[in-house]
């Protein structure tokens, strides 16, 4: 897309389908003469106009709004003429091939088209443009993308803090205070004759430390947001009739997965998204893990262990009404063994209206006890889940993030902590103390497109839905 950047475009803005409005967007510079040709007189800048929308011969395709955004003043910062009709499919095809024509029509009292190259936009183009055009930078582009993926309320806030520009007020307050240290460092490179030692005076040590701490607190808000932007994919795991079917629809909140006493009914994975305090979680219920000789049950299984390997966290279940059986509890030991060390798991015991008092006693110290059945602890499972993947944040105070962001932030931490190691060396090292801190310069340039690819903008935009 780069390299037609200059290429006027068209594209139906609205999603596919019926609806009561429809738009139709053209972005380009010097739309005039197209605006003349399509709707037959020119247009006053920002104020809405109802008239016919009409074909080749005449004929009106429909009745609706047209509107003007003169450049720079518009959202890609080119001149933007959008056409607000009825939503019908048809009716918005029949305007986007107008356009098209319209631009190739010769203007008057010459033989040259009106807009020669006036082509369908590609998939994230006006954004890419508003970007290319430094109306937005690429964090406040991506947030508008998220915003319409938003799947979540808290989700909603947080990219409309992204798109207004507070996560990118962040990144650039780290990069002026990094542009401000580095500029120290390049003077006591430049002047080494000189007496005067820049950095000690300036306590260069000091503001690296305040600069790493507060990259900290980045990090820390922008994984909140990641977790809000991504959702949480958790799986319920364990031996057959533990209550992983009942656990879900409980925290769903409707019956979407059959439940009986027969061991092994769940055969397959069952999936529904939910949300606790506006975090999206993507709920896993998964066939009971045990030796099984049915084929269809164990290709359940094994289906269960590939989702527990991608999860972000495992609500192990076990049942209470079996747990003073040893058999029972050395099958339990097994399947944890073969869990991933480092993936979070809660324990929860289940059944915990029907248990013997005695058996509440081996409930351990880091595990719930819940009834699916009667909603029993299902509170403080909701809270657990939150803090083993690590939301601490009120959504309040958060802003969208991604995980190309949480890279890039890593990077930064890593260069900045290989500066301070420079920095304790002093004149030995200050070459490669300078040298890190313009890599992280970089990373933080990386988040908001200041030396971005263009392969990479390339895959961001890509990802947008046409007409936006």
């Amino acid at each position: 897309m780069l390299t037609r950047q200059h290429d006027p475009i068209v594209a139906i803005a609205t999603a596919p389908g019926r609806g009561a409005v429809g738009i139709v967007r053209v972005s380009g510079q010097g739309l005039g003469p197209l605006v003349e040709t399509l709707l037959g007189r020119g247009l006053r800048p920002r104020e809405a106009s109802y008239l016919p929308f009409k074909d080749a011969t005449g004929q009106a395709i429909d009745h609706g709004l047209a509107l003007f955004f003169p450049g720079p003043h518009s959202f890609t910062g080119e001149d933007v003429l959008e056409l607000q009709a009825h939503g019908g499919p048809v009716v918005l095809q029949m305007l986007l091939a107008r356009c098209l024509e319209a631009a190739a029509q010769p203007a008057a009292g010459g033989m040259a088209p009106v807009l020669p190259r006036l082509r369908v936009a590609a998939p994230g183009e006006f954004s890419q443009r508003a970007f290319l055009n430094d109306k937005l930078d690429l964090a406040q582009a991506e947030a508008i993308a998220d915003l319409i993926d938003a799947s979540t309320e808290a989700a909603v806030k947080s990219a409309n803090r992204s798109l207004a520009g507070e996560f990118s007020r962040e990144i650039h307050t780290l990069r002026d205070a990094l542009i401000h240290l580095r500029m120290l460092v390049e003077a006591t490179l430049d002047f080494p004759e000189e007496e005067i030692d820049f950095l000690q005076k300036a306590d260069a040590a000091g503001q690296l430390e305040r600069l790493h701490v507060q990259l900290g607190h980045v990090r820390q808000r922008a994984r909140q947001g990641a977790l809000l932007r991504e959702g949480i994919r958790v799986v319920i795991a364990g031996q057959p009739n533990a209550g992983k079917s009942s656990l879900l629809n409980a925290l769903a909140g409707a019956e979407l997965a059959i439940v009986t006493p027969i061991a092994g009914t769940t055969r397959d994975k069952v999936e529904q998204a939910i949300q606790i305090e506006g975090v999206p979680l993507h709920v896993v219920d998964t066939a009971g893990l045990r030796h099984s000789t049915d084929e269809v049950e164990r290709i359940g299984i094994e289906r269960a262990w590939g989702e527990i390997h991608a999860a972000d966290a495992v609500l192990f279940l076990h049942d209470l009404t079996r747990a003073e059986s040893p058999e029972y509890i050395a099958e339990d030991a097994g399947i944890a063994s073969a869990m991933a060390e480092n993936l979070p798991k809660i324990h929860v015991w289940n059944k915990c209206e029907a248990c013997a008092p005695s058996a509440l006693a081996l409930v351990v110290t880091d595990g719930l006890a819940i009834s699916a059945k009667t909603g029993l602890g299902l509170d403080a499972l909701r809270q657990r889940l939150l803090q083993a993947v690590g939301w601490q944040a009120a959504p309040e105070g958060v802003y969208m993030a991604r995980e190309r962001h949480l890279r890039a932030l890593a990077a930064v931490d890593t260069h900045l902590t290989l500066a301070t190691e420079w920095l304790g060396h002093r004149a030995e090292h200050l070459d490669l103390l300078a040298e890190e801190l313009r890599l992280a310069q970089a990373a933080l340039g990386d988040i908001t497109g200041e030396f971005s690819a263009d392969d990479l903008l390339g895959e961001i935009f890509s990802r947008f839905c046409i007409g936006k």
